[in-house]
Formats: C-alpha cells, structure tokens, sequence
C-alpha cells in the first residue's frame, strides 16, 4: 500500500490504473479505523480493481463545542488495518492541503441534512460533510464510494448531493457492523469508560424494542418510539432524539405502513452515539 498526501501524488498514484480502465473504489473516513471501516474496505476490494482509503479528519464539520481536537488519531494504526483489509492507496492529506488559504465554497444540501443530525449538531455540520466528500471525489474520481448504513442522515445526504450534482460516482451503503453484545461500531465508543461501556447497550436495545413492538402489530409511530424508549430509560441515557421517520426524507412518520428508520442519537459520558435501524411494517429488515 502506498501512502499519499498530496492531491497531485494520489493523480500521479491513480494513473496507470486510470489509462488501463481498472475501476477505482474509494473509502472516505476520518481515521480510528475499526471492523465497520475495515468492512468498507473489503466491499471495495471484491468490486473494485484499485481501493483507496482516504484519512481526514475534516475540521468543517465539527462545530466549535465538538470533539475536534480530541477525536481519536493513529495514523499508523490504520494505515496497517487499511492494508490489511485491503487498500492499496491511503490518501493522509493535510488541512491545507483540503483547504488552502482562500478556500471560500460550501456546497449544503438543503431538505434531507435539516433534521436529526443537521438540527443537533447545527447547519454547518452537513455543509462540511457535503464539501468534503465532494472534493474527495473530485480528488480521487472514484467510480464506487462506500459509506457506512448507521450513518444513515450523512448517506442519504451524499446519495442526494451526487444525483443532484451528477456526480459519476456509485454510492453503495454497507450494512452497520456491530459488536457481539449490539453496540454498532463507531470511532467515539474509544471514550466510554468501563463504567459507561454497559449503557451505551441503551441504543442497540432501544433499536430491538421498537422492532419487537412493530413485529407484534404495533403501528402508531409514537407507540413505537415509546417502546424504544423503555430500554433507554431503564439504563439512565436520556436520548438527544429518538423518532421515527422516512428512510429517504427523515421527516417524521406517524405510522408504520411501509419502511420506516427508527433513528436514535444520545451521549453516554463523553460520548455522543448514534444508532438506527429500517423496519417493515411486519418487523422484519427490509
């Protein structure tokens, strides 16, 4: 695997898999590599003939109260998981390689980054996913990106960008990796403490509960919630939201009649924890 770190390097690296028509897959994270990154790597390497991983952790997407500087960085640790999964090209830029000075273009995806995520963390939030991952594509010009189901809001935010900016790119979204007691990975789980590491089960059974409720016939959206709730209350976190709404829109629902997203997002000591999970209308994963 060969590490890049410039926009100039990674074209030069991309060349020769470019002029033999060799497909390119790309996987954009923000390092802290864990088994659901690792998954991502592997999907592009069974479909892809040249994967690369890029490394970023993007500053315009963190609101000034958020974990900016703290968020957990071990650039060769992942870049020894990213080869092994798979990767032949990690791209490890630095900020001003992303955003030189004078870097003065947002690209905001109105509608579907407004709820959930996008009024918790503040408008800018999926501007910088939005921006980001736009100049990641246009640095890489992938044909196959993958991105990860539990962050649901941030994919169908992608999905809408790349249909409305005709972006030639294939968006495929890999289901959520979890670990053997339920807890969906995720780069942040490094902050629970021992103590805490028991609660954060609060959202993976919060998620199970609303299934069960649907499965037995339940329909009322509230009703669902509700049931969701019960978990989360009996292990003390308190969610930032917890609603049920359209997998493609994320407006609320009232009723379980078709696919809907039970979507959930809580702070678990240091921790802010996301979770989601699509259910039919007779319990099962669509």
């Amino acid at each position: 695997m060969r590490t890049v770190r410039t926009v100039a390097a990674l074209r030069e690296a991309l060349a020769p898999a470019r002029r033999d028509g060799a497909t390119i897959g790309v996987v954009p994270t923000m390092g802290a590599l864990h088994a659901g990154h690792l998954s991502l790597i592997e999907a592009a390497r069974r479909d892809t003939d040249v994967v690369v991983v890029t490394l970023f952790v993007n500053p315009t997407q963190f609101a000034p109260t958020e974990d900016l500087d703290a968020y957990p960085r071990d650039e060769a640790g992942d870049a020894r998981a990213a080869e092994r999964a798979g990767a032949d090209i990690l791209f490890a830029p630095p900020v001003e390689e992303i955003y030189p000075d004078g870097f003065s273009t947002t690209v905001h995806v109105t509608g579907v980054s407004e709820p959930l995520e996008g009024a918790a963390r503040g408008g800018t939030h999926f501007d910088g996913v939005a921006t980001v991952v736009t100049k990641l594509f246009n640095m890489v010009q992938p044909d196959v990106a993958y991105f990860g189901r539990k962050d649901a809001q941030q994919l169908a935010v992608i999905r809408r960008m790349v249909a409305d900016l005709n972006l030639p790119v294939r968006v495929v979204g890999c289901p959520t990796v979890r670990e053997p007691d339920g807890l969906a990975m995720s780069s942040r789980n490094a902050y629970l403490t021992p103590e805490e590491r028991p609660r954060a089960l609060a959202l993976s059974r919060a998620l199970a509960a609303a299934r069960e409720s649907v499965a037995a016939g339940e329909t009322d959206a509230a009703a669902v919630a509700a049931a969701a709730r019960a978990p989360m209350d009996e292990l003390g976190v308190e969610p930032e939201y917890l609603t049920v709404v359209d997998p493609e829109t994320f407006q609320p629902v009232t009723s379980v009649d078709r696919d809907v997203l039970v979507a959930i997002a809580a702070r678990v000591g240091r921790a802010r924890l996301i979770d989601n999970d699509t259910i039919s209308p007779n319990g099962s994963r669509p």
